[in-house]
């Protein structure tokens, strides 16, 4: 039969554990037409190479109730935990158990018909327990179903129907709040996948018409009405509003929109009625590409994760051998009784099972990369999330980052209109930064620039340009130019450069003008680095401006060290060299800074919202221009690793005094199940603190 090897993306619900989604996985690449499989557990999804219908891929995952959907379909069915049909088994089995223990205290604990009641409860409430235990028993895997399936129907084979029946429910109870804590942490892409709108008003042919957002294409154009939100990324063509970003950028402050600029989709057109010519498909829009990435993130295994799994690997064998050893080692060279130490060593059994210990990581991970996103902050991984909250050192680029990115004219001597505008018509020639500047001054004062010709204008590589006005040779450029053509310099060059701010010189056979150019720091930029400074951070500059201006920003803003006239290879080179005895991070547009960020422990990109090159290159992007996110960022980290390593401390000493408890032989079922049960509700619980943590 032929096969197709396109690979498809489905959405799930109901896979209960990570150890399922290995189980799950084995059996879809068991289905005759699939060439490949993979489970994205925490994400939600499965990918599939081949040919598999949605009745064959729940058909595959029906040991856990496991339910396929289309990835197309973006409401996801929110049933209530109390409804779900897995649980109904337990709520009879629970009642059953309830009812043979008001058996037992009137007819006594050894009545058969208590006995009946225990036997019924085990089977309805473990039938699914026991289908995947004895199929794994079979196969010599070793994972908490085997355990529990053996302890419970050894419980069974002891006499003791109360406590093996309890454990079914117990066990049930753990599983679900698994299942609940893992829904839990998915709320924020869930919410992400809600905020775009489903359809979306175009006009065809003169004619406006509602569409689904998968029939539209790049070029149709999109009318969206005030209160509306935004359906596709696009640019404005007609009209005026201001758009609440906040799904994007994180930012409630709304961003003022005109004709040419760029929209997305899932933000919030607040005031004017605005046409929108698409400019992407709706699985190429940036908020697609956002919940893409973050599924990805939180799929990908963190280096604490890793250490679990490898943890478990070994632990739960060594536990099997612990009580394998409990059972035997009393009552045959202590003269223990067989049936105590037989139950001992079935308690024993159920502490293998590391429920809390495998749930300890991911849920934290997840919970704390998608509590981000919703902030405006992408984390491309558990990795990053981690090696975030160890950096001690922060590079930041200057322009774009720690500045505003548009230099302004901020002095000029002396005060010549004359000048200026000879000095505004030979810079309109010129694509440089600081030459913008000196135009947008010129159209300030209502000067008319445009009105003088220039004749014969000519580059002059990386100090300034020369052209012909009125017969007259005149450049303008920086001081070296000057002092190359043989011209004097000026004390006030020196004093202006610093204060921090770049010279630009204007002359024919003298100069004419000394005009001074700053590109302003963001308001927030002291605020930021004073609370990184209070973490206990150290901070850099790197930049290719003079060293006199550098200095003057470092000392403004309280950097910890500013290194200046830096080209793209040397900002590289201070990145690797630094990282040989700190952790840095680099922070920069995510274009010009690309292999600096490359090269840092971790790399951080401004304005993800505006460049997809920021969201591929970087390892976290800030998806607005504001720096408040990069301290909420690192405190976001800090707190993960912390509540990670609580919650894997914590799980391990519950285990060890259960395990304890075998010595003066106190150790019960119901003890090993309650820290089981205990400590899985509390590292939950412990992790879901991380969705409080909001920016400042």
């Amino acid at each position: 039969m032929n096969t197709n090897n396109e690979r498809k993306s489905y959405r799930i619900q109901n896979l209960s554990c990570s150890s399922c989604a290995k189980t799950y996985e084995a059996n879809l690449k068991a289905l005759p037409n699939v060439v490949d499989a993979e489970v994205n557990h925490t994400a939600a999804k499965i990918y599939i190479t081949g040919d598999a219908t949605i009745a064959e891929m729940e058909k595959a995952g029906a040991f856990d109730n496991v339910k396929v959907r289309d990835i197309s379909e973006r409401k996801i069915e929110k049933e209530s935990f109390w409804k779900k049909k897995e649980n109904y088994p337990v709520y009879v089995a629970a009642v059953i158990v309830l009812i043979s223990l008001i058996l037992s205290f009137n007819l006594g604990e050894k009545h058969i018909l208590p006995t009946i009641g225990y036997l019924v409860a085990i089977i309805i409430g473990g039938y699914s327990l026991f289908i995947t235990g004895f199929k794994n028993l079979i196969r010599l895997k070793f994972d908490m179903n085997t355990l529990m399936t053996i302890a419970v129907i050894g419980a069974a084979l002891i006499g003791e129907w109360q406590e093996g029946a309890t454990v079914v429910i117990l066990f049930a109870i753990s599983e679900a709040l698994e299942r609940y804590s893992m829904d839990k942490a998915r709320q924020s892409i869930n919410i992400l996948m809600d905020v775009s709108p489903s359809e979306a008003l175009i006009r065809i042919d003169g004619a406006e018409q509602t569409m689904n957002v998968t029939d539209i294409r790049i070029g149709d154009i999109m009318i969206v009405k005030p209160g509306k939100k935004v359906a596709m990324d696009g640019i404005v063509i007609k009209g005026h509003s201001t758009i609440n970003q906040a799904a994007i950028t994180g930012e409630s402050v709304p961003v003022a929109k005109g004709i040419n600029d760029e929209v997305f989709a899932g933000t919030l057109n607040e005031e004017g009625l605005i046409e929108v010519k698409v400019t992407k498909l709706v699985e190429d829009t940036t908020i697609s590409k956002i919940i893409h990435l973050v599924e990805e993130a939180q799929a990908e295994r963190a280096p604490s994760q890793a250490f679990v799994d490898k943890f478990a690997k070994y632990y739960t064998p060594a536990i099997m051998i612990i009580a394998v050893l409990v059972m035997l080692i009393p009552p045959l060279l202590l003269n223990g009784s067989w049936h105590d130490w037989l139950y001992q060593g079935l308690a024993v059994l159920i502490i293998g099972c590391p429920c809390a210990l495998v749930v300890s990581t991911p849920v934290a991970i997840v919970t704390a990369i998608g509590n981000a996103a919703r902030q405006g902050v992408l984390i491309k991984g558990g990795i990053h999330l981690e090696e975030a909250g160890h950096i001690d050192t922060i590079a930041f680029d200057k322009t774009g980052t720690l500045t505003e990115g548009i230099p302004v004219v901020t002095d000029i001597f002396p005060d010549d209109n004359d000048s200026l505008i000879k000095a505004a018509a030979l810079e309109n020639g010129s694509q440089h930064p600081l030459a913008s500047a000196i135009v947008r001054k010129a159209e300030e004062e209502q000067l008319s620039y445009q009105a003088v010709t220039v004749e014969n204008f000519q580059s002059i590589t990386g100090k300034g340009v020369k052209g012909d006005i009125e017969g007259k040779t005149y450049y303008i450029g920086s001081p070296s130019l000057f002092e190359s053509l043989g011209f004097g310099g000026d004390e006030r060059i020196e004093t202006l450069q610093t204060d921090g701010k770049t010279v630009m010189l204007f002359g024919s056979d003298k100069i004419e003008l000394i005009i001074a150019v700053a590109d302003g720091l963001r308001p927030e930029v002291t605020a930021v680095l004073k609370e990184l400074k209070q973490m206990k951070l150290n901070t850099m500059m790197l930049t290719g401006d003079n060293e006199r201006t550098g200095q003057a920003i470092g000392r403004r803003t309280g950097l910890t060290l500013v290194h200046a006239n830096l080209l793209p290879e040397d900002k590289l080179n201070i990145i690797r060299e630094t990282r040989k005895q700190h952790k840095i991070a680099m922070i920069g547009d995510g274009v010009n800074d690309a292999p600096a960020l490359a090269a840092a422990d971790i790399g951080i990109a401004m304005g993800g919202s505006g460049t997809d090159t920021a969201l591929e290159t970087a390892d976290i992007a800030l998806m607005s221009d504001d720096l408040k996110k990069l301290p909420y960022t690192i405190r976001l980290s800090k707190k993960t690793l912390k509540i990670i390593k609580q919650n894997i401390a914590f799980s391990l000493i519950i285990k060890l005094i259960a395990l304890l408890l075998v010595i003066p032989g106190w150790l019960t079922l119901w003890i090993a199940i309650f820290s089981d049960i205990g400590a899985t509700l509390i590292v939950t619980l412990n992790s879901m603190r991380l969705i409080r943590l909001k920016n400042k």
